[in-house]
């Protein structure tokens, strides 16, 4: 073989080592193109802004199909996982469900009963009080006979919220000058002697007070804490 046969020979291994990369380019952009276009799965967004704690339902969200790379591990694809449950922040019109977005909405429990009252928005509530959060309900009462001295109690310990309502304008009294404008009806799962307690202090005390809870960190009352009046202090 002369030298001239020997070019040649290299040229032809040269050109198939090149077409052989092209080809495997070829491959490599049809493969990338592929997984960005499919394959598709189905995902949900939402329709228009929702409010934080808001029950869900499937009304609020439409399905988009997108594919499977471009959506995160947590994206929701079966509506179903919103059933029985709530906002837990807030969602945003066009926003993609994903299930670190809702929680299970709190129940009444065997033994337990809803009851609400309504809570001064300024004082009692202040817009921090959620579904799901334990609160103490404090009560202050008037003294009822001359030498008694008012009082604040604790009535209900570590009471669960299960609902929180709108804020509601008061009809002012003709008696009550500087009294609360603005209320919100706030449901608890109680047993039967709490829920009395609760109904009690709406009718009799002077104001019904919450005090927000750390999570998962409830009250436990020592001897003494569930009630107070001033003497308190001066004797110390």
């Amino acid at each position: 073989m002369n030298s001239r046969q020997r070019r040649g020979v290299i040229l032809l291994l040269l050109s198939v080592l090149c077409a052989f990369g092209a080809f495997a380019g070829v491959l490599s952009v049809i493969s990338d193109v592929n997984s960005k276009v499919g394959p598709e799965v189905t995902a949900y967004q939402v329709k228009t802004d929702i409010a934080p704690y808001t029950a869900l339902n499937p009304g609020q969200f439409e399905k988009v199909e997108m594919p499977r790379r471009w959506l995160s591990e947590n994206a929701v694809t079966d509506l179903a996982v919103i059933n029985g449950k709530i906002a837990v922040t807030a969602l945003r019109q066009g926003s993609l469900l994903q299930d670190d977005m809702v929680v299970q909405r709190p129940r009444v429990e065997n033994g337990e009963q809803e009851i609400a009252i309504m809570i001064d928005a300024a004082t009692g509530v202040a817009g921090k009080i959620r579904p799901g959060n334990l609160v103490n309900i404090f009560a202050t009462f008037a003294a009822e006979d001359e030498g008694d001295k008012a009082t604040s109690r604790v009535i209900v310990p570590n009471a669960k919220v299960i609902d929180v309502g709108r804020l509601t304008a008061l009809e002012p009294q003709k008696d009550d000058r500087g009294g609360p404008t603005e209320a919100v009806p706030i449901t608890f799962a109680l047993n039967t002697t709490d829920a009395q307690r609760v109904a009690y202090a709406e009718s009799f005390a002077e104001h019904v007070r919450l005090a927000l809870l750390p999570e998962n960190s409830p009250t436990t009352l020592r001897p003494g804490e569930g009630s107070y009046n001033l003497d308190e202090d001066k004797n110390k």
